[in-house]
């Protein structure tokens, strides 16, 4: 029996991944192309103004098309708000893995790891946090060639540690 809250998370991460991949080398059907002509670049870019504050995100991805229905990539994530006088600041990366079993329906499955410091602004005083927010987003869009509009869900979400104020989220994907 597991005992240990990180390691189901990581038997279950592991497992998740395991079968994609397994999946894609079973499926593959796009013959020997190079290597470059199957790989896709991507990400996502933020930038919010409003009454004494400012956040920003940029999170480049790149994704290798391994077979025509599955692709599994790497990206690197940085944001940055500041309200009053409170901050945060956020970077690390992710593991992507995306499944088309259609070409206009695309499962995701992303792990995020985001080394998360601020600095909250209460009564009295500001207090400093530095510590590890874990992500593991299952998502499920609607895809047209390049652009995947679609909505996922944050399994690991936590309310006091997260950055994202909401488990459930819309994502809008595009890849070159």
């Amino acid at each position: 029996m597991i005992n240990s809250p990180s390691l189901k998370k990581s038997l279950i991460l592991g497992v998740f991944f395991s079968v994609f991949w397994s999946f894609g080398h079973s499926q593959s059907t796009l013959g020997n192309s190079d290597f470059w002509n199957r790989v896709y670049f991507g990400g996502n870019f933020g930038l919010g103004f409003g009454n004494n504050s400012f956040n920003t995100s940029i999170s480049p991805s790149a994704i290798y098309q391994a077979t025509e229905q599955l692709g599994m990539g790497v990206g690197i994530n940085f944001n940055y708000a500041k309200f009053r006088n409170a901050q945060l600041m956020a970077y690390g990366g992710s593991l992507l893995s995306l499944y088309n079993p259609i070409p206009a329906l695309q499962l995701s499955g992303e792990l995020e790891q985001l080394r998360v410091n601020r600095v909250l602004e209460l009564d009295g005083g500001n207090k400093e946090e530095n510590y590890w927010s874990p992500a593991l987003f299952l998502g499920l869009g609607y895809s047209n060639r390049n652009l995947t509009l679609g909505m996922r869900y944050n399994v690991l979400h936590d309310t006091q540690k997260s950055i994202y104020a909401n488990a459930l989220m819309p994502f809008v994907r595009v890849y070159f």
